[in-house]
């Protein structure tokens, strides 16, 4: 892993070339790049490392070093790195945790040692409510938010029984739970299995046998790709109509599923076709840099740099400025790839969130389509519970 770590650093230091005056800004990435769910950690990567390059290596016209780490979705490693990055390396500001049992183990503690964390993910209820936090930001959601609005969408167009699966963890009862907020039908099963699960047979025999009129899942990385290729063979996807958040329906994973996604529509804040300018000129340019259409990830990743470059061209790169710094983040002076976006009390995002459809592209690609607003300016249902310090 030190190699991988001494690998971003030399990359960003050949973005930014001569030695400037000004020490760089240190940002610390913590993120998964190991296991079937790096691709996720991926992204983020490569969507921070876009913005930084756009801008010669620096972030808000101040320089600024990334360090990468991976933490292999175990809450334990997140923790050292972190502990690492800000002990040893001196770093300030933080960023990168894709899966919530990570960010419960890492942000409470960075927080409290005056660090500031950037989350361009995961965003569990704690962490939005009783647990907020005056250094803690969350650029993408709050876990609930995807989940949210695809059960406001399935019970709208009428869907009476569903059923729900999601991994026992908590972004995975924070999914059900947002579900379950805006969907008033009935409630056929409600399964929570193993982070990681390869194998959903068993999982599906129970659904096949309860017989509900559609499924709601909340299956991201690796997880998604298995059980959606096997509810396929198992010939229920012409039968039960598949929801879920975009988290399970992103690019990268769509190109591992195929037809088999074909259909499904799923909850998004973000989307490729999204048409706004912001949006257009980063899509153009994460297909230039890395050869493929960017997930949802990959434009957080790029929201979150760019968000942490609008607060450090505020305080002219002092981020011992910490009220300033704190307040440029407030702000959120930057144009998001989303369009419309501010931060509520909690510092959660107040944002418009999509449905989108699987479908087929006119190259034979299967990608997402947008084919529904169902929120606009939607705060999260914990900004109540939320007590700065």
């Amino acid at each position: 892993m030190k190699r991988v770590l001494t690998y971003w650093v030399m990359a960003v230091g050949l973005v930014i070339g001569p030695a400037t005056a000004a020490e760089p800004v240190k940002i610390g990435m913590v993120t998964t790049l190991s296991t079937k769910a790096g691709y996720l950690g991926e992204d983020i990567r490569d969507g921070f490392r876009l913005a930084m390059a756009q801008e010669g290596g620096m972030l808000g016209s101040v320089p600024v070093e990334l360090l990468v780490d991976d933490d292999g979705r175990k809450p334990e490693k997140g923790k050292q790195i972190a502990d690492r990055f800000i002990k040893r390396e001196g770093v300030q500001i933080m960023t990168g945790i894709v899966f919530s049992n990570v960010a419960m183990a890492v942000v409470p503690k960075v927080v409290r040692d005056g660090v500031f964390y950037i989350s361009p993910n995961a965003g569990p209820s704690l962490l939005a409510g009783k647990g907020c936090h005056p250094n803690y930001f969350n650029v993408a959601w709050q876990n609930d938010n995807l989940h949210e609005a695809a059960g406001k969408y399935v019970n709208d167009n009428g869907f009476n029984n569903v059923y729900l699966l999601a991994p026992n963890y908590p972004a995975g009862k924070d999914a059900l739970a947002g579900f379950k907020r805006y969907y008033q039908g009935a409630i056929v099963g409600e399964v929570y299995t193993k982070l990681g699960q390869a194998d959903y047979a068993a999982e599906i025999a129970s659904l096949r046998a309860a017989k509900p009129d559609a499924v709601f899942f909340f299956l991201p990385g690796g997880m998604g790709i298995n059980f959606l290729k096997q509810y396929s063979q198992a010939g229920l996807a012409q039968q039960i109509p598949v929801f879920g958040p975009a988290f399970s329906f992103d690019e990268r994973l769509l190109k591992a599923v195929g037809p088999a996604a074909l259909g499904v529509r799923n909850g998004s804040q973000w989307s490729h076709d999204l048409d706004n300018p912001a949006n257009r000129a980063f899509v153009a340019a994460f297909r230039q840099a890395y050869g493929r259409t960017p997930t949802l990830y990959a434009s957080q990743g790029y929201d979150a740099a760019r968000l942490i470059g609008s607060a450090l061209r505020a305080v002219d790169g002092d981020v011992s400025r910490q009220d300033d710094f704190r307040s440029a983040l407030e702000k959120a002076d930057f144009e998001s790839v989303r369009g419309n976006f501010r931060f509520g009390p909690n510092h959660h995002p107040v944002q418009d969130i999509y449905i989108r459809e699987v479908i087929e592209a006119a190259d034979g690609t299967v990608t997402n389509k947008i084919v529904s607003k169902v929120f606009s300016d939607h705060s999260d249902a914990y900004v109540g519970e939320c007590r700065m310090p």
